[in-house]
């Protein structure tokens, strides 16, 4: 199957991307030069076409439209305490290795103003996020000290629960935030990084909702009534977003936006893992296998119509004023048929210009949504810091 785009929608969507490009809010090409390279830059060089090994490459980037991308600074939670917070750390200094490498192209970002400011110079703003709070071991100086070096929001969790918040993918513990999660969350506004409540379980999402004082993100998420898998987000939840003023960034990934795909990719992820590799796993040799394992077994395929589906449901309940764009390239094994990398972005527009969006509301979609989003949270802790000290408070004194 091979998805087919209306040529003259395509154009227009590109000459829109021009002058309103895509902020998308989670990348982890990190963690994919890690697994393939160990983060040896020469081997996995960017600057060259890496179709066929990664979703991301320059030349692909600056094809799709992409004006400012949060390059996630994920490790898996497997890691656990301690060795959570130094593998973090070495993914924020890959972050920075690449943008001092490729200063035509990507320069880090730390505030709204930064962001329109990259791309006024021609360059692509780098921002980071953190995915899953055991990046931070508990500890809300990690936390701060994160935002010092640049990361600029943090999922609350990943696949699985933290001991202050539940994950989606987890069992329930904590049912929602513990009082030491609330805490994370307020300091997180003291210093103006954005809450990503992408994988949190819903409980933790109207948790989170409820106490922060910043608009809040989901970094790669789509609907839940649109494809029932708990990585999605509620509608009572995107209805509660939009009084918040929070961004739901809609993902590509196929097991998220089709429902098809959600028992086929359980079946694929067991095949990998019963060869020995993680479900996560880029290398060449998990890709062969996972490869063989679609071969035998043909997948549902999901296309730029699949997420528009989300995209139109996510806008009738939350307004386009709380939308944009997560494509999860290089954290997924999985694409969909014309949504492949990251030069794809313009067909997702295309598909859009052809349901009727109009220009304006596409604009905030890529563009406005997030810059307003970002300097939101900018404001509030701005407002914050003249009247609150950082927080002291440990998980032991609140939840013990």
């Amino acid at each position: 199957m091979t998805y087919t785009v209306d040529s003259g929608h395509l154009e227009r969507a590109r000459a829109l991307l021009a002058g309103h490009p895509v902020v998308d809010g989670h990348n982890d090409l990190p963690w994919a030069l890690r697994e393939q390279s160990g983060y040896d830059l020469d081997a996995c060089d960017i600057a060259i076409d890496q179709t066929g090994r990664l979703h991301t490459d320059l030349a692909r980037l600056r094809e799709g439209g992409v004006g400012a991308q949060f390059w996630s600074v994920y490790v898996p939670a497997e890691l656990g305490g301690g060795h959570a917070v130094s593998a973090t750390l070495e993914q924020i200094d890959c972050v920075r290795a690449l943008a001092a490498r490729y200063p035509d192209h990507l320069r880090i970002a730390l505030t709204a103003d930064d962001v329109e400011a990259a791309w006024a110079d021609g360059r692509i703003a780098s921002l980071m996020g953190a995915e899953g709070g055991h990046s931070i071991d508990n500890s809300l100086a990690t936390l701060r000290a994160l935002y010092a070096l640049g990361v600029r929001y943090m999922t609350l969790t990943h696949n699985d629960n933290v001991p202050w918040a539940d994950s989606a993918t987890d069992e329930p513990a904590a049912n929602g935030l513990t009082r030491f999660g609330e805490e994370v969350v307020r300091e997180m506004n003291r210093l103006g990084m954005l809450v990503d409540l992408s994988h949190v379980a819903p409980d933790t999402m109207r948790d989170a909702l409820r106490v922060s004082r910043a608009p809040v993100i989901f970094s790669h998420s789509s609907s839940r009534a649109v494809c029932d898998h708990p990585r999605n987000i509620p509608d009572d939840v995107l209805t509660s977003l939009a009084a918040n003023g929070g961004v739901a960034m809609a993902t590509f990934v196929p097991k998220f936006v089709l429902p098809e795909a959600i028992e086929w990719t359980k079946a694929a992820d067991e095949h990998v893992e019963a060869a020995g590799f993680h479900r996560f796993d880029t290398s060449p040799e998990a890709t062969k296998v996972r490869t063989e394992f679609e071969t035998a077994n043909p997948r549902p395929v999901a296309t730029p119509a699949t997420v528009a589906d989300h995209l139109d449901h996510m806008r009738e309940v939350a307004g386009i004023d709380h939308l944009g764009i997560g494509g999860d390239f290089d954290g997924t094994p999985f694409t969909p048929d014309g949504l492949s990398d990251v030069a794809a972005y313009p067909n997702l527009i295309a598909e859009l210009l052809g349901r009727g969006w109009s220009e304006p509301d596409l604009a905030k979609l890529t563009w406005g949504n997030a810059v307003r989003v970002l300097r939101a949270a900018e404001d509030t802790a701005r407002d914050l810091s003249r009247t609150e000290a950082p927080s002291i408070a440990t998980i032991e004194q609140l939840d013990g």
